[in-house]
């Protein structure tokens, strides 16, 4: 870092040969190297070769994002009262915990083994008034990679005063090892709405059955099939089938080129699917040029703008209260266990 601090770079790998490797400058996960039916092994997810690409302005490629994914409001909430101005960084509207969110911040980390999995626990402590938000804030990530072929990603959280959390991963993927376009990629999401936004993706508290339109992914279909008609592609919030608070499948993605599939299961009520809709392009690992719609991401969540919305699932966190979720992240070949 340009102040001296030592960033390192942790490598977890199974027993059935999945590779990944994680810094902990943002807990970005830099690399996940699985292999397609060939048994051809391949990086499948974006991102640098060097810390220096890191830390310049990016799109929050495989980070940790807190204190609040995703987009607050107008850049304030009122709690108990008191209103919070936060960072205007996305139009009049918060993004990604603001101009310093836990994408940018450098986390301790301590390793963890056993005959099942092999782990990293990654801690930070916010302090109150942390990018303006309330309360002195512990919070602890933990990545876990068993033999399942499955990244178990737990998240926990604890406050000194009343505040607002909602913690997820920014990981984009390419299952065909970011060799092409996702527009091929088939995908089902467990849903039947999404959250409506105004024009700059704010929700206004209403939901829009997806059912024949172009959100509609109740049933497998192509990524790219209807993306020409949300223009400039997909950044929604999918409102998640069954009961919030427990693990349930909630996204499935299939390459059919290398066979690669990927399966999310998470405890969060809502997940984002992002299809890599920025432009100009970004230069990432080995010069590839990152182009629209080369990756996808799938971040599980609490809704956007939940602390404005009384109707939506409550991001409060209380003193004495511990903040969990858990997503899984779970690869395979399709037609193979």
């Amino acid at each position: 870092m340009p102040n001296g601090t030592k960033i390192f770079s942790y490598q977890l790998e199974n027993d059935k040969g999945i590779i990944i490797r994680i810094i902990n400058y943002g807990g970005i996960i830099t690399h996940i190297l699985t292999t397609d039916r060939k048994g051809m092994q391949a990086d499948i997810v974006l991102g640098f070769d060097n810390l220096k690409d890191y830390l310049a302005p990016h799109p929050y490629f495989g980070a940790i994002i807190g204190r609040f994914a995703n987009r607050i409001g107008n850049a304030s909430f009122t709690l108990d009262g008191i209103k919070y101005q936060l960072a205007v960084n996305n139009g009049s509207n918060h993004l990604h915990g603001g101009n310093k969110g836990f994408d940018k911040v450098v986390w301790l980390a301590v390793k963890n083994i056993t005959t099942e999995f092999v782990g990293l626990k990654l801690a930070y402590d916010s302090p109150d008034g942390d990018e303006s938000y309330p309360g002195n804030l512990l919070v602890e990530v933990e990545y876990i990679l068993n033999n399942q072929n499955e990244l178990v990603i737990n998240y926990s959280a604890q406050t000194d005063k009343k505040t607002h959390v909602n913690l997820t991963n920014h990981s984009y993927f390419n299952l065909n090892g970011i060799e092409k376009s996702i527009h091929d990629h088939i995908l089902q999401i467990d849903s039947d709405f999404i959250t409506d936004t105004d024009e700059t993706q704010i929700p206004n508290g209403n939901l829009s059955a997806v059912k024949n339109t172009a959100f509609d992914f109740t049933e497998p279909k192509p990524i790219g099939k209807d993306i020409d008609k949300i223009a400039p592609g997909y950044d929604h919030n999918f409102v998640i089938n069954g009961n919030v608070g427990h693990l349930r499948k909630c996204a499935t993605v299939e390459d059919p080129d290398s066979g690669r599939t990927l399966e999310v299961l998470t405890t969060q009520p809502g997940v984002q699917l992002y299809t890599t809709n920025h432009d100009p392009a970004v230069t990432g690992k080995a010069s590839k040029v990152y182009t629209k719609h080369l990756a996808f991401c799938l971040e599980t969540q609490h809704y956007p703008d939940s602390p404005n919305k009384q109707n939506f699932p409550t991001t409060v966190l209380n003193p004495g209260e511990t903040y969990t979720e858990t997503t899984i992240y779970r690869f395979g070949i399709i037609n193979q266990d």
